[in-house]
């Protein structure tokens, strides 16, 4: 499947995908400091977890697409 040059220039770089998953990782970070978690803070782990998963396909995908 072929991207459209539209979906090409709004799609993220590696790099700005790589910033977004370290900025989740720094966060996650701080809440694993905490002695415990507020249920908040929980389901915003739980949920910057799938996202960095998300992020992390993302990537890969686009190393994809570049070597072939």
């Amino acid at each position: 499947m072929t991207a459209s040059p539209e979906q090409i220039e709004s799609s993220p770089t590696i790099e700005e995908l790589r910033h977004e998953h370290q900025d989740h990782e720094r966060r996650l970070e701080q809440l694993k400091q905490q002695q415990w978690l507020s249920p908040e803070e929980q389901v915003e782990e739980k949920r910057l977890k799938k996202l960095k998963l998300h992020l992390k396909d993302q990537m890969e995908q686009l190393r994809k697409t570049a070597s072939s």
